[in-house]
């Protein structure tokens, strides 16, 4: 079956049968095509009424700016507490974190472990060795710098236990060394 129309076009050759299968296939891709613009409208309305409850555009205008300046507050407190927190580590490196004391009996023949031997040292090994030396006489104590775990004076047997200890704190110390330096203490 020829058709005028087809023909007038340029395609009278063609059959009316494959020109029907193509609309229809074409008015198929179509109504899809506005069955999802549909689904998409639909859920966009939803998400609109959502949004817009109880707001006019005015009041969502003024919640807006409300949520930017909140926002700015938020990243202004934000790097407020990054500076304090860099101060407080700075602060808190040279803190004294690390201790060691040893007790000991400077005299053997007075008895009693009435010496004592103090090590304070920060996050570097650097601080302080106070040693107390108590005697009939009375209680002298010195001092010396602690360097990096290191002292330029020579230490005595106690104040390098008490070093060890202060700068051994980082690791983990077995329940044998515990033990070990409770009854050192004591």
């Amino acid at each position: 079956m020829n058709s005028a129309f087809l023909t007038k076009m340029g395609l009278g050759n063609v059959d009316i049968g494959y020109f029907f299968l193509i609309t229809f296939i074409l008015l198929i891709v179509i109504i899809i095509g506005f069955a999802y613009v549909l689904y998409e409208n639909i859920r966009f309305r939803k998400a609109y009424k959502k949004f817009m409850k109880g707001s006019t555009a005015e009041s969502l205008e003024e919640k807006i700016f409300q949520m930017c300046e909140e926002q700015d507050s938020i990243r202004k407190l934000g790097l407020k507490h990054s500076r304090e927190i860099k101060d407080l580590y700075a602060k808190h490196q040279l803190a004294f974190q690390k201790v060691g004391l040893v007790k000991y009996d400077a005299f053997k023949e007075m008895g009693g472990k009435l010496s004592f031997c103090l090590v304070l040292l920060d996050e570097n090994d650097t601080g302080i060795l106070i040693n107390s030396i108590h005697s009939s006489s009375g209680c002298f104590c010195y001092s010396k710098r602690i360097k990096n775990g290191k002292c330029d004076i020579v230490l005595g047997e106690e104040e390098q236990l008490a070093v060890d200890k202060a700068t051994r704190r980082k690791m983990k110390i077995s329940k044998s060394d515990d033990k070990a330096s409770a009854g050192e203490e004591e």
